[in-house]
């Protein structure tokens, strides 16, 4: 249903992204960001499902700063070298990747004229809540289990736009008592707990489930249908 186009970032730095488009004028924009496997075929899927549902869907690699192409499974060989990839782009210098996400961010919003909103899962659910805090042109976020997003300096930004977070109570990666601690900074967020782990929205892993996967996507259409339009 998609297709891969380059992106330009403000600094110049040139990235591709997946780009699947509805079958009619899209109603608005989804920005989908990875987890650390890369734009592979899950998260192609994630932005045809949104293209389905009647958004533009704009998926950027955000991976490509360091390394270009990537396009990882789920094994633990994947799950380490994504986990290498992750640490290497949040040591870039600032803004670093929020560069290129703002990039697709703006192409988003001058395809459709219309209202952007981003979702995304695992290390992309921590970049989603970093650009709905501090990049502009968001009119909604959609977090997914964000690693890293409930503790140090995170839970004290401030979003510029409506947030709907979801979390599973068995995440080992993401510990409860570090959400009730969101919750309280953040209490005019709608969170979501889910009886699941880590990664449920990914059919292609081991920790997929289906009721809380099937869950949270309503809901999220059901913000996102809100918020955008």
């Amino acid at each position: 249903m998609g297709k891969f186009i380059d992106l330009k970032a403000a600094d110049g730095f040139v990235f591709p992204a997946y780009v699947a488009e509805p079958s009619g004028k899209p109603k608005a924009a989804v920005v989908v960001l990875q987890e650390i496997f890369g734009v592979n075929s899950h998260i192609r899927s994630v932005a045809d499902g949104y293209a389905a549902a009647g958004y533009l869907a704009v998926a950027p690699a955000t991976f490509h700063r360091v390394q270009p192409g990537v396009d990882l499974g789920y094994t633990e060989a994947d799950m380490n070298a994504g986990f290498a990839l992750k640490t290497a782009v949040e040591a870039l210098p600032a803004p670093g990747v929020l560069h290129d996400l703002q990039a697709a961010i703006n192409h988003a919003a001058q395809t459709t004229g219309g209202k952007v909103g981003v979702v995304g899962y695992c290390w992309g659910g921590l970049l989603t809540w970093r650009a709905a805090c501090s990049l502009s042109g968001l009119s909604a976020a959609a977090p997914y289990y964000g690693g890293g997003m409930t503790v140090g300096d995170e839970p004290a930004r401030q979003p510029a736009c409506p947030v709907m977070v979801h979390f599973g109570n068995q995440d080992h990666w993401i510990p409860m008592d570090t959400v009730e601690a969101f919750k309280k900074a953040q209490p005019g967020l709608e969170v979501h707990v889910y009886e699941a782990n880590h990664g449920f929205n990914c059919d292609q892993r081991g920790s997929y489930n289906e009721a809380a996967a099937t869950l949270a996507k309503q809901r999220t259409l059901e913000f996102f249908a809100k918020y955008l339009g």
